[in-house]
């Protein structure tokens, strides 16, 4: 369950940073970022797509974790 929820939560961390870089221009960091997040998912859809309700749940609760990340991550690294 620690790993549903460490993928989900990294997957959905780069998903957030990454739509700050392209919302502005960050050309650089969009596009590693971009590769890391298509590398993951490759990961995660293979952890789910047969899964049981449960670690749906925590898949969820790692992507909503991840979201909070990313905006406070972005803040951090693009604070001007």
């Amino acid at each position: 369950m620690i790993k549903t929820f460490l993928y989900s939560w990294l997957q959905v961390t780069l998903i957030a940073t990454n739509t700050y870089q392209v919302a502005k221009q960050e050309w650089v960091g969009a596009i590693i970022v971009g590769f890391l997040i298509s590398f993951v998912w490759t990961i995660n859809v293979g952890r789910v797509v047969f899964a049981c309700n449960w670690i749906r749940l925590v898949y969820s609760l790692g992507a909503m974790t991840g979201t909070g990340t990313g905006i406070l991550i972005t803040h951090i690294i693009y604070q001007h």
